[in-house]
This record gives C-alpha cells, structure tokens and sequence, in this order.
C-alpha cells in the first residue's frame, strides 16, 4: 500500500562523508530512495566536495543533468563525443562556478566537477529521470572483473607506456596538474 512515506526524503541537509580518494560524496535521491518518484521523470543529488574534491569523470545514460553551486567554488565541464563530421575533435566545455550559477550536462555526455577551493563545496543537481544511471569512466574501464585486456586498453588509449606503466591515479594526477598549470589554478598540493 502507498503512503506519505513514499513520496518523503529526509537528510539532504547532512553533509556527505569526503573522505575517499576522490574526495566527494553524491547522495542520490531517485526511485530507489524516494519510490514516490517512480514513472514521474526526476531525481535530485547532493553533492559535498572536500577541498580539491572531485567527482570524477561520468555519464548518465538515462538524464540531463542540471547543476547549482550552493557554497564552493567549482571547475565543471563536459566533453562531446563522436562528432559526425570525421574531422572534427571531441570538444571541452568548461566553466568556473561560484554559489548560485547554473551548469547542464546534456543526456549521456561525460561530465566532471572539480572543487578549486581551500574549502568545501556543495552542489545540488536536479536530473531528468526517476533512474538516471550513472557510469564512472575510470571505474567501469579499468575497474572491471575481469580486467579488460591490457591489449584491448594499449589499442583504445593508443599509449602502451601509459596502460603498463601507469595507474589511473597517476593519470588522474597528471592531468589534474596539467589543467591546473593551464588555468593558473587548482590543487596547490603535490600529489
């Protein structure tokens, strides 16, 4: 039988726990937390960001993503993908956010958010489906059982040095360096 409590969520004014290696917490509330949302075609998150917190590089398969800064200063951003046009390159859309601006992630784009700050950060993001789905890149390529083939990732990143010698944190870290280089900004911490 349903009840009021099917259509109630309590706690997203609790702070989530950032202490993980990327340094953030979503706390989701879709159909599995929330089943009153079931066939209505929405979800929310909270997002707390420890300084220099990420959440990593994503997809939701199933929604569009709208993103508010509520206290923070973030770097977001998503890429295309596959262009039509064979000459054309995947482009970045980036953004520095402050409390109050907006950001979309269109449907199924890889997104990230990034806290540029000494402090923590928090986001609200409103989604377009009761079941977005989520998919983190770096989880679901080199986090697999069984592994994917080191052949298999050689051939896709087009770098055997990166694949054999290399972990994903320290392609993380590298990245992240360079990005701060670029924009003159961002963790000011040695990894």
């Amino acid at each position: 039988m349903v009840t009021a409590e099917d259509f109630f969520f309590a706690g997203l004014n609790k702070p989530g726990d950032t202490s993980n290696a990327v340094g953030s917490k979503v706390t989701p509330v879709n159909v599995n937390q929330l089943p009153g949302l079931n066939t209505l075609g929405v979800s929310l998150v909270r997002i707390d960001y420890a300084p220099y917190g990420l959440n990593p590089p994503h997809t939701h398969p199933r929604a569009t993503e709208i993103l508010v800064v509520v206290e923070g200063t973030l770097y977001v951003g998503f890429v295309t993908s596959n262009p039509a046009d064979a000459t054309q390159k995947n482009k970045l859309f980036t953004k520095t956010l402050y409390p109050g601006d907006v950001f979309v992630f269109p449907e199924g784009l890889i997104h990230f958010q990034f806290n540029t700050g000494k402090t923590n950060a928090v986001a609200f993001a409103g989604l377009s489906s009761q079941n977005p789905g989520v998919i983190t890149v770096a989880n679901a390529v080199f986090g697999s059982d069984p592994p994917i083939s080191r052949d298999v990732l050689t051939k896709a990143f087009q770098s055997s040095e990166q694949v054999k010698k290399r972990t994903i944190l320290d392609i993380y870290k590298t990245w992240w360096s360079r990005l701060a280089a670029r924009k003159g900004k961002g963790p000011s911490r040695t990894y």
